[in-house]
């Protein structure tokens, strides 16, 4: 695809029988980070043929369908199955097409959402995990079986690939902005803006937390930490036993922090641009 413009030497007449109709996109600004430098502008066109769908047309100039909120043909609410040059005469007037970015907070076909990490955001994973927040996390898997496990288990996929978002069957997915997990999980949270539960999930494996009594972890735990902590927790998953211990002020910045971020209205994260590869 190439930008439009008056045709040069030798350049097919648009207004010819049988040229590829033109089409004009307005991105919003939001989304220009996704776009190659020389479409980040308030408007540029396109040959589109006919046949084409909005689907099409937002995949090929970079967006994920994940990544896109309301799209407005000619100033009309458009779907991604429609043709936007289907009925374009030859040298007609090029249709104008508005894509915006995906609302904050955005709303999940789960709630509170329930989210599938790629191998690349694991310390995400465990971040969001120590919200409380259910984070499956699949470092050894494809891509084919990432998307089957978010359809199978109604999850979000979170990942920083684009390719993987352009999968026309990823069923709910977000393309993570930021390249330290501290930005990622503003970002996340700012973007699903989930109810938070706090030291309710275990980070290393996401099974549920329960209290454990110190004699029942004593052979778990060292000794010092025994005796200065009347408090456990326990995995109901892996075991893992937990206390507040020397990383405790850390966490619990990291905490106040996530709830900020979690905010409805907060908007954490929405113009990044740091982070996603192409």
């Amino acid at each position: 695809m190439s930008r439009s413009g008056p045709p040069g030497p030798g350049a097919p007449d648009p207004g010819a029988p049988g040229a590829v109709p033109q089409l004009v996109l307005a991105v919003d600004p939001a989304l220009w980070f996704l776009l190659s430098p020389r479409h980040r502008r308030p408007r540029f066109g396109l040959p589109v043929p006919a046949t084409d769908t909005v689907g099409h047309v937002v995949r090929a100039v970079g967006l994920p369908p994940t990544e896109i909120g309301p799209v407005h043909l000619d100033g009309r609410p458009a779907g991604l199955d429609r043709r936007p040059t289907a009925g374009v005469p030859p040298g007609g007037a090029a249709p104008v097409l508005a894509v915006g970015p995906r609302p904050r907070p955005q709303p999940t076909r789960s709630c509170p959402p329930r989210f599938l990490l790629d191998v690349h955001l694991g310390a995400l994973a465990r971040r969001l995990r120590l919200l409380g927040l259910d984070a499956a996390w699949e470092p050894a898997a494809e891509d084919a079986e990432l998307v089957a496990r978010a359809l199978r288990e109604g999850r979000v996929l979170l990942t920083q690939d684009r390719g993987l978002l352009h999968r026309g069957a990823v069923p709910e997915g977000a393309l993570v902005r930021g390249r330290a997990p501290e930005e990622q999980l503003d970002d996340v949270l700012g973007r699903f803006a989930p109810p938070l539960a706090p030291w309710t999930r275990c980070p290393r494996c996401g099974a549920a937390l329960v209290a454990a009594d110190p004699h029942e972890v004593a052979d778990r735990v060292p000794p010092r930490a025994l005796a200065a902590h009347t408090a456990f927790r326990r995995c109901t998953g892996c075991g893992q036993v937990y206390w507040r211990g020397a990383h405790a002020r850390r966490l619990d910045a990291l905490v106040a922090r996530a709830r900020d971020a979690a905010r409805p209205g907060n908007g954490a994260g929405e113009r990044g641009a740091g982070g996603p590869s192409a």
